[in-house]
């Protein structure tokens, strides 16, 4: 397969929608059903692989709503986020592009002592030890669950063949200050709060589950323990490798020699989740952190995703399609985070009230995805109906343990509240 240069013809790929009369008194729903249909569908490789959906329908979040739907082979979602900035302006200067968030450089001590010298040296090769090791264990359970390392069966664990389910899609817009309040009071990142509340939601909602389940009808109470007590449940965590980190400037993403490459960077790493009934609530955040901080430490994102590019050169699309396909097949959910624009900006002149952002047609029964805009967080996920039927549910499991923690935190005096 190649590209092929060609003509873009807009009436193929911009669509008005037609709303139907019978939704007028529920515009959510309407939006939901939009979207589940438009999973049954797949882009037509005949013609450039996007197309745009105008909703001319008033939903409880904006006025109208604007639905971009891309080819994942376009980009990944870095790329598509940068294309997405460079396709819009501030509202508050319309002639100037979004910011582009930036990670603040700590500062280095320039001059260290003798001793402080000698014991960097040997933390030094203590780090270069780890690092070694937790990449060959990483890239050893990642082969290994190409052949028998699987996910527990849980109650959102679908049989072979849920991708190519049609995708309910639903999502929850949250305080992102909430977030921010959580990771500074704990020194974390938004990405370990994230995955930490992901982690509590899943473990309330996998709880009540396993007590529908129960013979006894005393299950079903969210206080009472209906988990097993070991249960094996990894995230395919989607990881940007470029050499030069975050949302990047268009224009250099298409410079042919930058760092900032466009297209599909991305290494993969499992990440295993504890699916537990806590007493403390910021067990989940601190679980989170650990997993995370372990994973740092490890070349498992730039190796998967090395040995993804080497078995395309080796065997070809189809036979290295495969082989992913059944280790990713052995996990039970994917994740990402993206981070967005921190001010307020306009797409083509229409200001803009949030973002969210998925995928449908991977081999998980489950996507997560975090997005960020100004002061918002965007929680999305992607369900296989048939095997997650209440996937609002989940999302209020999410939003509530989020509340939760962020509840805990103040109440213990960790956070500076003004």
């Amino acid at each position: 397969m190649k590209w092929v240069r060609t003509k873009v013809d807009l009436d193929k790929h911009v669509i008005v929608a037609d709303i139907d009369s019978n939704y007028t008194e529920s515009p959510d729903k309407f939006l939901e059903d939009y979207i589940y249909n438009l999973t049954k569908t797949s882009l037509n490789k005949l013609k450039p692989m996007w197309d745009l959906h105008i909703l001319n329908v008033k939903t409880s979040n904006a006025e109208s709503v604007l639905i971009l739907r891309v080819h994942h082979s376009l980009g990944d979602g870095i790329s598509l986020m940068s294309l997405l900035l460079a396709c819009s302006r501030q509202i508050a200067n319309p002639q100037a592009l979004p910011t582009l968030p930036t990670k603040k450089n700590l500062e280095n001590n320039n001059n260290p002592s003798f001793i402080r010298r000698f014991t960097l040296r040997f933390i030094g090769l203590w780090w270069l030890l780890q690092l070694l090791w937790n990449t060959i264990v990483d890239v050893s359970l990642f082969i290994a669950s190409a052949f028998f390392l699987k996910d527990t069966k849980t109650p959102i664990r679908a049989p072979p063949g849920c991708e190519y389910n049609p995708r309910r899609i639903v999502f929850r817009i949250v305080s992102l200050d909430d977030f921010k309040l959580v990771k500074n009071a704990m020194k974390l990142t938004i990405n370990d709060v994230a995955l930490g509340v992901t982690q509590a939601g899943l473990s309330r909602y996998l709880n009540r589950r396993y007590g529908e389940n129960r013979d006894d009808g005393l299950g079903s109470n969210v206080h009472r323990n209906n988990l097993p007590k070991k249960i094996r449940l990894r995230a395919n965590l989607l990881v940007n490798v470029r050499p030069s980190p975050g949302i990047q400037d268009l224009a250099d993403m298409m410079e042919k020699n930058s760092e900032a490459k466009w297209g599909n960077w991305l290494g993969y790493v499992f990440v295993p989740f504890t699916i537990a009934l806590k007493d403390d609530p910021l067990d989940y955040i601190r679980d989170a952190k650990a997993t995370i901080d372990r994973k740092k430490h490890s070349l498992e994102a730039l190796c998967t995703f090395s040995i993804s590019g080497l078995l395309f050169s080796l065997f070809g699309i189809k036979s290295t399609t495969a082989l992913l396909h059944r280790i990713f097949s052995s996990t039970t959910m994917a994740f990402s985070n993206v981070v967005g624009p921190s001010e307020e900006i306009a797409f083509y002149n229409h200001s803009m009230t949030y973002l969210a952002a998925t995928t449908y047609g991977q081999p998980n029964e489950l996507m997560v995805n975090f997005q960020s805009y100004v002061n918002k967080m965007t929680m999305v996920l992607s369900v296989d109906e048939t095997t997650i039927p209440d996937p609002l549910q989940l999302c209020d499991d999410i939003a509530e343990s989020l509340k939760l923690i962020k509840d805990v935190v103040i109440e213990r005096g960790l956070a500076n509240i003004h």
